[in-house]
């Protein structure tokens, strides 16, 4: 029993990280865009 609980959690840890990563990922894919615009803007 221990052993299934651990691993949800393990689960539940990986597919946070995973979404973290991906948002952060997407923010800065965003802002660099966002600043790349700005720069040829200029």
């Amino acid at each position: 029993m221990d052993e299934t609980v651990q691993k949800s959690c393990w689960g539940v840890t990986a597919k946070a990280v995973i979404g973290l990563a991906g948002i952060i990922l997407l923010a800065w894919l965003f802002a660099g865009s966002e600043s790349l615009a700005v720069i040829a803007a200029s």
